[in-house]
């Protein structure tokens, strides 16, 4: 009888510790405004995206971008070897939103859990920007061009925020949107192709 109890006890243990790892998996966010590469994978607007169809709000990296964070090459997937299809150029073949500098614009992520943040801020990269190679810091602006502070509060299921298109670019570039969680060591990334 207690050998039956015990096994009973170990596979509620382990049942319970899979339900807890599957969990925060898939409790996260992602920019849906413009199309991220995430959003486009899950949308099944572009195919061969692996994991990340199923799960467009998990990539989840080290956060301190852009001095810390992913490592270059491997922005889009903020790090995570399971998103690596999101750090693939395929050519500068990725769908892009039409934008115009000095565009006011709307920011959307969704998320399926709020976490306790620190800001959302968005970076562009610049002339020197390959479309069809991976993303490195030297291509981005390390200035963000809107940032929005939430000081440790939580935000709601469906983020939304203006700003201002950079002006001074032309061709396809790169939106990096970077949600900062305040109370872990990992922040969100979530790369969205435009064409000026």
């Amino acid at each position: 009888m207690r050998k039956k109890i015990a096994t009973a006890v170990v596979g509620v243990g382990v049942a319970s510790a899979f339900a807890l790892s599957t969990g925060s998996a898939s409790s996260h966010g992602y920019v849906s405004t413009p199309p991220s590469r995430a959003a486009l994978c899950a949308a099944g607007t572009v195919t061969n995206c692996g994991d990340i169809q199923y799960e467009p709000q998990s990539v989840e990296g080290p956060k301190g971008f852009p001095a810390a964070g992913p490592a270059d090459g491997s922005i889009c997937s903020g790090g995570n070897a399971r998103f690596a299809q999101l750090d693939d150029p395929r050519g500068g073949a990725w769908p892009a939103t039409q934008v115009t500098g000095g565009q006011n614009y709307t920011f959307t992520w969704k998320l399926t859990a709020q976490h306790s943040t620190t800001d959302f801020s968005y970076y562009m990269t610049n002339s020197s920007y390959d479309p069809t190679k991976p993303l490195t810091r030297s291509e981005i602006d390390t200035t963000p061009f809107l940032t929005v502070p939430y000081n440790g509060t939580q935000p709601p299921a469906t983020v939304v925020h203006q700003g201002t298109i950079p002006t001074g670019h032309t061709g396809k570039q790169l939106i990096v949107g970077v949600w900062t969680v305040a109370d872990t060591g990992n922040a969100f990334y979530s790369c969205a192709d435009v064409q000026f």
